[in-house]
């Protein structure tokens, strides 16, 4: 029978979602733990992939596997490091997929623009000061209005097409203005994609770029000659939708990201 996996995990000490043979991947772990527990193979589809070090406060996989006479849930979660969590096991009718199912996904990048030691892995460090929050929201502003987003791609020639359709993108700060949110849906997302965006939203902020660079760069489909992806440590995997389920947030961890800390949408 084939099951969905509602979990969430910190990044930190990954190489990303997927399975590399030289590296610890979320993938990997998972696998192997099911693997111990349930005393056959098994094979897990993840929803997406995300990078070295990026998190997932929301994230889903499918595995087909045999009925089971224990508490899988209660001990799944007791094998598994404490930086990867299941939230929840639910069984499903047919054969849906994990990835190719998905009809939005939500992520959020989080700056901190002061040297802060809790927040340290959590969130991207950025020591940056009077950042011209304007021009950032201006250009934020552009990103639903292209589709195609071949310059904010690492390696475009690799893929069969770069259109994604981005349905919302926002700006948020918090009351002193010294941290940052930056939160983006889309149908789909590009390798690096969201970093790279973030990375050039803190040009613009310093001054380094227009708001009429940037969008030079969507509307004629140009790809830098140097890209900068901002760093992993912000990135969250934050919201996961499906025809058939959708499901709120349950890291609380998340909720304090969000939730506690006085944002204003700019």
């Amino acid at each position: 029978m084939r099951y969905f996996f509602h979990i969430g995990y910190h990044g930190t000490n990954y190489c990303g979602w997927q399975k590399h043979p030289d590296s610890i991947s979320v993938q990997q772990v998972l696998e192997t733990s099911l693997t111990k527990l349930l005393k056959v193979p098994v094979f897990i589809s993840g929803c997406g992939r995300t990078d070295a070090q990026v998190h997932a406060s929301q994230f889903f996989f499918h595995a087909d596997i045999i009925e089971w006479d224990f508490d899988l849930f209660f001990r799944l979660n007791k094998l598994l490091p404490d930086d990867i969590a299941i939230f929840d096991i639910i069984p499903m009718e047919g054969l849906p997929h994990a990835r190719f199912d998905t009809i939005q996904r939500s992520y959020d990048y989080y700056i901190h623009t002061y040297k802060d030691p809790f927040l340290s892995g959590f969130s991207s460090f950025y020591a940056e000061r009077n950042l011209d929050f304007n021009n950032m929201k201006s250009a934020v502003a552009i990103l639903p209005k292209y589709s195609d987003y071949r310059a904010f791609c690492k390696m475009p020639d690799r893929i069969d097409h770069t259109i994604c359709h981005v349905n919302s993108a926002r700006l948020f700060i918090d009351k002193n203005g010294d941290r940052i949110r930056f939160n983006i849906s889309a149908n789909r997302f590009l390798s690096k994609m969201i970093r790279i965006i973030v990375g050039r939203l803190l040009e613009i902020g310093k001054g380094d770029m227009t708001v009429d660079g940037f969008e030079h760069y969507l509307a004629d489909k140009v790809t830098p000659a140097i890209i900068i992806p901002a760093y992993p440590q912000g990135l969250y995997l934050s919201k996961v939708t499906y025809p058939y389920l959708d499901m709120p947030v349950r890291s609380t961890f998340s909720g304090m990201m969000n939730g506690g800390t006085d944002w204003v949408e700019l």
